[in-house]
């Protein structure tokens, strides 16, 4: 059954790594909540997007091999060199959830422009597949936010596809300038009011509403970036439920 009504889960977070190298994931719960989110069955089908990283086959050996184990049947969409199914729409509308991968957010959603998979995921939305993803996975369902897409000084990026109608803020608490620039951005009004979240943290929207935070740690939490009347920015924390 698709969920029961559009839901995006936007994060900074997602698979937790063991110690035997970057391509050594699991799943972490976020998977679980989005397969309840989804109102999916026993087999959960969950399809992979890692254009924000030009779908590097070392990306989807990782997420196959973390899923190797669960309950979860994956498949994974490429637009590298071309796109590895036949029919996108079908495929992508026949999953639960589709799980948007970390990169670069400017190189993300320009692909996704090229194939019109902005119209296709638009309509996975509105027909109830759960989008979800982390950092780049997270910023594109929103106005934008603060990307090193451009290189490694971070800078405010305003392309994403909107659906969402605040800005985003990623890994808030884990790099030092990213709170500062969303501040400012919000404060200028390049970004409207804008979601934030330190790592291990996501957002559960239903239409557009925000209706909750989560985390899969203790210590952490999201915020609410807004502009004041006079141009001064607030910053609320918005206290995420410990997901088990």
């Amino acid at each position: 059954m698709p969920a029961s009504e559009p839901t995006i889960l936007a994060t900074s977070m997602g698979f937790f790594r063991g110690d035997r190298g970057p391509a050594d994931l699991r799943p972490g719960p976020v998977f679980e909540l989005a397969a309840e989110l989804a109102e999916a069955g026993p087999q959960p089908r969950i399809c992979y997007l890692g254009q924000a990283v030009g779908d590097q086959p070392t990306s989807l050996t990782a997420a196959y091999g973390a899923f190797a184990d669960t309950r979860f049947r994956l498949s994974h969409l490429a637009l590298f060199p071309m796109p590895n199914v036949e029919d996108v729409r079908a495929h992508l509308l026949a999953q639960d959830v589709l799980w948007v991968g970390g990169g670069s957010v400017a190189n993300l959603v320009a692909v996704w422009r090229v194939h019109g998979l902005d119209e296709i995921l638009r309509e996975c939305w509105q027909a109830g597949v759960v989008l979800a993803g982390v950092s780049a996975g997270s910023i594109c369902w929103h106005v934008g936010g603060a990307t090193d897409s451009f290189g490694p000084r971070l800078r405010g990026f305003t392309e994403g596809l909107a659906w969402l109608p605040y800005g985003n803020g990623v890994h808030y608490d884990s790099e030092a300038e990213r709170r500062p620039l969303m501040h400012e951005l919000v404060g200028n009004g390049t970004l409207p009011a804008s979601h934030c979240t330190d790592d291990g943290v996501g957002l559960v929207y239903r239409g557009t509403r925000l209706v909750e935070a989560i985390a899969d740690r203790e210590g952490v939490s999201a915020y609410e970036v807004s502009r004041n009347a006079d141009g001064s920015v607030q910053e609320t924390v918005i206290a995420p439920r410990l997901l088990r």
